[in-house]
């Protein structure tokens, strides 16, 4: 039985990137551009014609933007994926992580004005279509089978960091995860989001301002300390290293990336593994493809313990559903107990004095 396309609305105030992301989106077997719109306010009044299956939506346009089309979309549609298409600048970071925290499902960054148009065709075909399929569930065939339930170690070792993966919903999972933790946290957090530069230094502003421990975007050099929280940049891999006694240290890289990712979580993870050994606690939270799931398998190989979010609370279930499905889970828990999860398997800081 042959699956019907899925329906995408494109709206952008620029013609041309309404004809180059159509012309993309329309060659694939899978996609159809069931309508178009110029901005927000003729994307809402055709929507109920076009009844698209996600809506791919400009940040910025004239007449109605796209937090506030977002915000209409939401009320008509609460469950409508919608993908925000921003620029690479300061403005485009902020407005992209004010629509994901208002119920954006991901985002996408457009192509520079300088790109070519064979550079832009290429942008969107390799970004833009697998996250439309992703957020889209439309009962294909070829999901997963039954997977085996997580095997805990019967002996786990101290906790001495702890590395979190995350793509596809990561930001909106770290801002309910993060300011759980406990200020008293007695190991260091690192994190890798799939997200450019620019917008890694404001995802780490905004969960310093709610988090009860310090969080930074990390640099080169930095020392891994407990109680603190360090977002890997954009377009570099973050690599622990403890090369002897006393705190690890933190190096950026511009190594290749792995599975289309700078930075990788795979790269932190493995890194990790060396650094703490069986006191590495890996996490794996929503997001797509399975970037996570080899390092996962690293950390466990070290003796170190694993945790991934639930296909229930995941916006999707492609990284942590990799590491279950590989067997590198010793459990498997919804977004809203994992801070809990963290707090009673690390240690706590001591006070001074003591």
């Amino acid at each position: 039985m042959s699956v019907a396309p899925i329906r995408v609305m494109l709206v952008d105030d620029s013609s041309v990137v309404r004809r180059v992301v159509g012309d993309v989106l329309a060659g694939d077997p899978e996609l159809t551009v069931a309508g178009t719109a110029a901005n927000g306010r003729l994307a809402l009044a055709t929507l109920e014609k076009v009844a698209p299956d996600v809506v791919v939506l400009d940040v910025e346009m004239p007449e109605l933007d796209g937090l506030q089309t977002l915000a209409e979309l939401r009320r008509r549609r609460p469950r409508l994926p919608v993908i925000m298409f921003s620029t690479l600048t300061a403005r485009g970071a902020v407005v992209t992580l004010d629509a994901l925290a208002r119920g954006a499902s991901d985002y996408v960054t457009k192509p520079s004005n300088t790109a070519g148009i064979a550079d832009a065709v290429q942008r969107v075909r390799d970004e833009l279509v697998p996250r439309i399929k992703a957020l889209v569930w439309r009962g294909r065939p070829g999901g997963r089978g039954p997977i085996a339930p997580p095997v805990p170690r019967a002996v786990q070792a101290p906790v001495e960091a702890i590395v979190l993966g995350v793509s596809t919903g990561g930001p909106n999972a770290l801002a309910t995860l993060v300011p759980e933790l406990p200020a008293d946290l007695g190991v260091p957090l690192l994190i890798v989001q799939h997200m450019p530069p620019v917008f890694t230094r404001f995802l780490a502003e905004r969960l310093a301002a709610r988090a009860k421990v310090p969080v930074v975007e990390a640099q080169a050099g930095m020392p891994a300390e407990p109680g603190h929280v360090y977002v890997a940049p954009g377009d570099f891999h973050l690599v622990v290293e403890r090369p002897g006694p006393g705190p690890a240290r933190l190096r950026t890289t511009q190594d290749p990336p792995e599975h289309s990712c700078r930075p990788a979580v795979d790269v932190l993870f493995r890194s990790a593994a060396r650094a703490y050994g069986a006191g590495t606690l890996g996490v794996v939270l929503t997001g797509m493809g399975h970037d996570g799931c080899a390092g996962a398998g690293a950390i466990r190989a070290a003796g170190g313990q694993v945790l991934a979010q639930d296909e229930a609370s995941s916006v999707v279930w492609g990284m942590p559903g990799a590491v279950v499905e590989a067997g590198h889970a010793d459990k498997v828990l919804p977004l809203h107990q994992l801070a809990a999860e963290l707090a009673r398997r690390a240690p706590r800081l001591q006070p001074l004095g003591h």
